[in-house]
């Protein structure tokens, strides 16, 4: 009898795992949609960052060269940026949606940059206007 009673204190029952993954269940519930809404901060301050990066090498560029490249990529082949960054909502390094402007002899340039992602930010602007 006494190794009986001894068997069953080992264990957990069936309530008492019920009420501790009710628990957790709760506290995930508050704290998920915190981590995700940090995330979403997270990437669009990235996002910021690297619009503003792109944006100092194109001026850089600009003033260097006396006119602002023809392709994104000549940012990298003239060693003004190590690699395009990412687009951290899009997470592609293409889809970055560049401003043409027609110079005299109809030569195209990109004199600024914006994200390619669809969707608004947390404060309502769309990310195509950053």
């Amino acid at each position: 009898m006494v190794s009986a009673m001894k068997q069953r204190r080992n264990g957990f029952t069936l309530i008492e795992l019920l009420v501790v993954m009710a628990i957790v269940s709760a506290l995930l519930s508050i704290v998920v949609p915190r981590y995700m809404h940090k995330i979403d901060v997270a990437k669009e301050a990235a996002l910021k960052e690297n619009l503003n990066a792109l944006r100092v090498a194109l001026d850089q560029y600009n003033s260097d060269k006396g006119a602002y490249p023809e392709k994104l990529t000549d940012l990298v082949g003239q060693r003004y940026l190590r690699a395009l960054p990412v687009d951290p909502v899009t997470e592609r390094r293409d889809s970055w949606i560049a401003s043409i402007r027609h110079e005299e002899g109809g030569r195209k340039v990109i004199n600024d940059v914006h994200s390619g992602a669809a969707g608004n930010a947390i404060d309502g602007t769309p990310f195509k206007s950053w």
